[in-house]
C-alpha cells in the first residue's frame, strides 16, 4: 500500500511544479509570478528576486518592484534585463518600474510550444511515478505479501490515479494556452 501512497505523492508533486512552471509563462497581463524564475546578484551571492524585493501588479500592463534594500536596486533592474524573458526594467531610485508589452502573435505560439513541453514533463514525472509504484506491487505479489487479486486491484487503483493526475495537467494546460493566446 505504501507503493500507492507514495506514487501518489511523487504525482502530486508533479502536478504542483507544472502548476509552478506555468506561472512563470507571461500572459498578456502583467502578474509577480513572472518575475518568479529571476536571480538578482545580492549579498555575495544569487538571490530570488522575491527574498531581496516585493513585486506588484498595480495595472495590467506594469510591475512594480520594491527593494527591501534600495542599494540592490541597480543589481535588480540588471537582473529582470538578463533574465530573457523580454522585459525592459526602468529605475527611478526608488522603484524598478517593468512594463510588460503586449505578446505578438508569434510569441504566444511560441509560449504554447513552451507550456506544451512542460505539460509532457509532468505527464512524464507521473508515468515515471506509476513505473515505479507499478514494479513495487509486482516485487509484493511475487514475495507473497499482496494476493494476486489485492495486487491487480492496487494496481487498477494506481492507474485511476495516474489518469486523474494527468487529467489535472490537461486542465492546467488548456487553461494557460486560452490565457496565452486570448488577446
Amino acid at each position: 500500500m505504501e507503493a500507492l501512497t507514495e506514487a501518489k505523492r511523487r504525482m502530486a508533486e508533479a502536478v504542483t511544479a507544472v502548476r509552478r512552471e506555468f506561472s512563470s509563462i507571461r500572459t498578456g497581463k502583467a502578474s509577480p509570478a513572472i518575475l518568479d524564475t529571476v536571480r538578482v546578484e545580492a549579498y555575495g551571492g544569487k538571490m530570488p528576486l522575491k527574498q531581496v524585493a516585493t513585486v506588484n501588479a498595480p495595472e495590467p500592463s506594469l510591475l512594480v518592484v520594491q527593494p527591501f534594500d534600495r542599494s540592490l536596486i541597480g543589481d535588480i533592474e540588471k537582473a529582470i534585463l538578463t533574465a530573457d524573458l523580454g522585459l525592459n526594467p526602468a529605475n527611478d531610485g526608488q522603484v524598478v518600474r517593468v512594463p510588460i508589452p503586449p505578446l505578438t502573435e508569434e510569441r504566444r505560439k511560441e509560449y504554447v510550444r513552451l507550456l506544451n513541453k512542460m505539460a509532457e514533463e509532468g505527464r512524464v514525472s507521473i508515468r515515471h511515478a506509476r513505473r515505479d509504484a507499478k514494479e513495487a506491487l509486482k516485487a509484493h505479489v511475487k514475495d507473497g505479501e499482496l494476493s494476486d487479486d489485492e495486487g491487480h486491484r492496487q494496481a487498477e487503483e494506481l492507474q485511476g490515479l495516474t489518469d486523474e493526475h494527468i487529467q489535472q495537467i490537461e486542465d492546467l494546460l488548456e487553461s494557460k494556452k486560452e490565457e496565452v493566446m486570448a488577446v
